[in-house]
């Protein structure tokens, strides 16, 4: 069919238009693109074919041919008045057949714009993005992604063989979202963005919402499907929400998935690993498993803290459905999963969020605000309605779609201090002239609040370094509303104290006790964490002073010394079986240690210790009050010494631990009121590789009067001993 002019009749801006898209300025592709009104008895289907020379299409059942009304790739096809975007279907690049992308509503509606713009979105996961979807009765995939200063916004992809030109995307008012749907696409399709700035770049660009993502070193994006997965793991989520935190065990085993186990050089999947991993923990007596962030990273360096995709579960190990599998199955074990997010930094990777539309999006403009001297990444902007509401969505679907039992929330301290890291004159004051960053506080009691609101028995954690006040207080009572808070100030005390040479320790046993003045003022958790057996920290073990026997047994303490403390538990992987080298991220645990007895040992003392702890409810039933604990003694510094009561509702344990090798065979504790007394575990046992002094009979002493006044017990050098009053 032959072109008219009538078009300029109706549309005075006809060919402005069509430059628009050949250009690649045109803000509403689908107004010129797509099935319109063409003169009576007649409408026009308009499709950008750029290079083309001939263009075909299907109209009603036929293969027709479109007539080209610009060389650069613009052609055209009249069709009967009554035709409608289902009685015809274009051919994309690849050959795929299909409706017309052009000839559809947008799929983000004006709700859906007005809630992004508060940061209020809440669902926000199930609409930006690529998402596959039924829209209009049809299959696809819908594509919407937050530019607001791009001049123009592509979709490339697979199905257009990655061509910038032909699938441009349409701005939705002023919201700053560009949308496409584009009908057939699949599961697996491969895609980006392709970003086109007021400076005249052109940037590709993943979704930041994705789903999942290539393998790396690629970065395209992948269409995944989420919503197929069939949960198995109803009993345990519905018991989730009966756990009061206070009165329930927490011994946290803190794992990198990809250096956990490997088959020679290769990664374990998620599938592979739920198995091993559940298996492992039930035996060891873990509670959950924490994974240090298993969100899409590109460096493996990086130990997942410079994420590049945080909607996705890295590809490293599987899809996302395999990772659902991996929480279905642990939670089916009765194992909880923890997920560390970092919210509080991104990569300056550029395919990924750093300026994303060529302006600064997600970061702050200004580097005093926007990037992090520490770690050489950029610092969201968390005042952003759009940014704050990109993060909490973020927190919700891990929640909600992965079914995750906690967000371990990471470096909540560079998040609190605008001067995080800096010297004077490289930040800038809030408001008042401080160092509190106001908008991040505002963002971290947003995120609580909601995730709480709903997500009722989910965890929410800090890894908070400073004595910033009410980290777990409620929001409304003007905390940051997190359920646990790291005892960073606990593990720097003891990781000191036990590196000091035991002959010197009587100076350094403030280091033991001062932590107790604060130990109930927040909810904590007790770590030993992956921070503190790296970059020249030395293992546990190899912190130890002392002949190899001192160093293991050294171990032993420390290990079992975490366990009666109160507050919640947390182990890095390798620390319980004695591992000699710093963590590599590239290398497995060193799983071959378990062929000597001295290893064999503290594995064993770790299982007994954790089982032990699970069972006596004193050492957690009131973890976060001060009447769960009791000083007996603190004040021995000439042998370092210290003893002390846990207590439950209805068990009281005496932990005693003897810091240095001396044996004590005689050694008497005031305690009143004693009527007997039980060793229930001891980590001098021989068959953990000690020196097998214990005690079967503790003697009772009393005054002259015949009142018990106390205990005499023998004192097993670099010893924890447990002792069950009756």
């Amino acid at each position: 069919m032959t072109m008219t002019m009538q078009p300029i009749q109706f549309d005075p801006h006809f060919y402005e238009n069509l430059m628009g898209i050949i250009e690649m300025t045109h803000h509403q592709p689908h107004a010129v693109l797509g099935i319109h009104p063409f003169f009576e008895g007649a409408k026009v289907i308009r499709l950008w074919r750029p290079g083309a020379q001939h263009v075909y299409l299907e109209v009603f059942g036929s293969i027709v041919e479109a007539t080209c009304i610009h060389k650069a790739g613009i052609f055209e096809y009249i069709a009967p008045a009554h035709t409608t975007a289902s009685d015809y279907r274009v051919y994309h690049q690849n050959g795929l057949l299909a409706p017309d992308p052009y000839a559809f509503l947008p799929t983000f509606g004006e709700i859906d714009r007005f809630l992004f713009g508060k940061g209020v979105h809440y669902q926000l996961y199930q609409k930006m993005g690529g998402r596959l979807t039924i829209h209009q009765g049809v299959e696809g995939v819908k594509f919407s992604v937050w530019a607001p200063n791009a001049k123009s916004v592509s979709l490339v992809s697979d199905f257009n063989y990655w061509d910038g030109r032909v699938n441009p995307m349409r701005m939705l008012g002023y919201s700053g979202i560009w949308e496409l749907f584009v009908p057939g696409l699949k599961e697996g399709e491969k895609y980006k963005f392709e970003i086109h700035t007021q400076q005249g770049e052109r940037r590709l660009k993943a979704d930041p919402y994705a789903l999942a993502c290539e393998m790396r070193p690629a970065t395209a994006s992948v269409i995944a499907n989420v919503d197929r997965f069939q949960w198995q793991d109803q009993d345990w989520m519905q018991a989730r929400l009966k756990k009061p935190l206070q009165s329930t065990p927490m011994n946290i085993y803190e794992v990198h998935l990809g250096s956990w186990r490997k088959h020679g050089d290769d990664f374990l999947n998620y599938r592979d690993l739920a198995h091993e991993l559940a298996s492992y923990c039930i035996d060891m007596g873990f509670t959950h498993v924490e994974l240090l962030p298993i969100q899409e990273h590109p460096l493996d360096e990086s130990w997942g803290y410079q994420v590049s995709g945080f909607y996705a579960p890295t590809s490293r190990f599987g899809s996302p459905e395999d990772f659902q599998y991996f929480v279905n199955y642990l939670h089916q074990k009765n194992i909880g999963v923890i997920l560390d997010w970092v919210p509080g930094h991104f990569p300056t990777d550029d395919f990924s969020l750093s300026r994303y539309d060529g302006s600064a999006l997600y970061e702050h403009a200004d580097p005093r605000q926007g990037f992090h001297p520490h770690w050489h990444t950029y610092i969201f902007n968390f005042g952003r309605h759009e940014v704050s509401n990109f993060l909490i969505a973020n927190a919700l679907y891990w929640f909600e779609q992965m079914h995750v039992d906690g967000l371990r929330v990471d470096a909540v301290a560079s998040m609190l201090y605008l001067d995080y890291g800096r010297e004077d004159g490289e930040w800038i004051p809030n408001y008042y002239g401080g160092k509190e960053n106001l908008q991040a506080i505002e963002f971290l009691k947003h995120l609580n609040s909601i995730v709480h609101s709903l997500c009722p028995g989910v965890l929410t954690i800090a890894e908070e370094s400073t004595s910033f006040p009410g980290v777990t207080h409620s929001v409304e009572e003007g905390g940051l509303g997190f359920d646990l808070k790291w005892n960073m100030g606990w593990m720097n005390d003891t990781l000191r104290y036990f590196s000091t040479d035991m002959i010197f320790r009587n100076y350094h046993h403030n280091d033991l006790t001062f932590g107790l003045i604060y130990a109930f003022s927040e909810k904590f958790i007790n770590v030993l964490s992956h921070d503190e057996v790296v970059h020249g920290k030395r293992s546990l073990i190899g912190r130890m002073p002392g002949d190899m026997w001192q160093q293991f047994a050294n171990l032993r303490l420390l290990l079992s010394y975490m366990i009666c403390q109160p507050g919640k538990k947390l182990l890095f992987m390798g620390g319980e079986i004695g591992q000699w080298d710093e963590w590599n991220c590239k290398r497995e645990i060193e799983w071959f240690l378990l062929g000597f007895p001295t290893h064999q040992g503290v594995q064993m003392m770790v299982k007994e210790i954790n089982h032990f702890y699970l069972s006596h409810p004193a050492l957690w039933e009131k973890d976060f009050n001060y009447e769960s604990f009791q000083w007996v003694d603190f004040s021995d510094t000439q042998y370092s010494i210290i003893s002390y009561l846990r207590k439950g509702k209805s068990e009281q344990l005496f932990c005693v631990h003897n810091f240095t090798p001396m044996y004590h065979p005689n050694y008497i504790f005031h305690l009143a009121n004693l009527q007997g007394m039980e060793e229930v575990f001891n980590s001098d046992a021989e068959k953990y590789g000690g020196s097998g002094k214990h005690n079967s009979h503790p003697e009772i002493v009393h005054d002259a009067d015949g009142h018990p006044i106390g205990v005499r017990l023998s004192l097993a050098p670099l010893a924890t001993m447990i002792f069950k009053l009756t």
